[in-house]
């Protein structure tokens, strides 16, 4: 891999990874739908500029069925659900767990594009399935009746990223990846503007902290990351791209324990490298296959 696209790659896992940091700074006094809703806004107003600039139609009358779903599980969906969940989760926790999305996407594909879901693939399932035990058995946070109800709200979100994943594979051909994330952004904010209403009135003082991580998680983390991400897949191809779940959750981790002050713990490193071990599998970076 060129110099160019490594240091591509470890900004794209770096800026996500800070993403779980900002969410759990803005989450907590803003509430989780106004969150949701100026990250997806802003991210696309930014994009919609970008495609402006560059003279990409967005199609939107030919395309909103396309847009609406990516925007639904793509964003609304999963964006809610992290925001809540992390009203008692911490950053560093949340960016582990957040790993377990290349399992949902494969078994989802098997079920959905009747892909085969090969021995291999079900062992690193297995193995995700067991990182996540470990993570909440071995308490990295308080076990309680909402840490636990946090992490299957995370679950659920990563499963909504796996229905996302195998959508776009099957709706996404022909359309510019600017495009299809604007267009996704777009869809987000209508689905997530009646969501501001309930989620109205903020009554805590917004900080510039807050104003800070709303900017970052709209502009750099999600409109940004997705132009990033994007340019990744035109680079070096969709399967290096995904190589970038290896390292999001080490700096979800690094940027909590920098920021945040939250404690790196020998459970919390034990669990993660069991689901990035499972995770290798899924796809297909570690072959435990016998070479002929």
């Amino acid at each position: 891999m060129q110099l160019k696209n490594t240091l591509m790659l470890l900004s794209l896992a770096a800026v996500w990874g800070a993403s779980f940091l900002f969410v759990r700074i803005a989450a907590p006094i803003l509430g989780p739908l106004p969150t949701t809703f100026l990250r997806v806004f802003i991210a696309a107003l930014v994009l919609l500029a970008y495609i402006n600039i560059s003279q990409q139609p967005l199609n939107l009358k030919q395309n909103w069925k396309i847009y609406a779903g990516m925007g639904l599980f793509n964003a609304a969906i999963p964006f809610t659900l992290f925001a809540v969940a992390m009203l008692n989760l911490n950053a560093s926790y949340s960016s582990i767990l957040n790993a377990t999305t290349a399992f949902f996407t494969a078994i989802t594909a098997s079920v959905w594009l009747k892909e085969t879901l090969t021995r291999q693939k079900l062992l690193g399932v297995f193995l995700g399935i067991l990182g996540v035990f470990v993570l909440v058995g071995l308490q990295p946070v308080a076990l309680s009746f909402n840490s636990i109800l946090s992490v299957l709200l995370i679950l659920l979100a990563t499963f909504s990223y796996g229905i996302a994943a195998v959508f776009a594979k099957i709706k996404g051909k022909g359309i510019s990846p600017a495009t299809f994330a604007a267009g996704q952004q777009l869809c987000a904010s209508i689905i997530m503007l009646p969501m501001l209403v309930i989620g109205l009135p903020i009554t805590k003082a917004i900080t510039i902290e807050v104003v800070i991580a709303i900017a970052g998680v709209s502009i750099i983390c999600t409109a940004v990351a997705y132009l990033l991400y994007y340019r990744l897949i035109a680079n070096i191809g969709p399967t290096n791209a995904l190589t970038v779940t290896f390292l999001i959750p080490a700096f979800g981790v690094a940027w909590g324990n920098l920021f945040l002050g939250e404690a790196i713990s020998w459970n919390v490193l034990f669990g993660s490298l069991i689901i990035l071990l499972g995770m290798a599998l899924v796809l297909g970076k570690l072959n435990l296959q016998r070479q002929r």
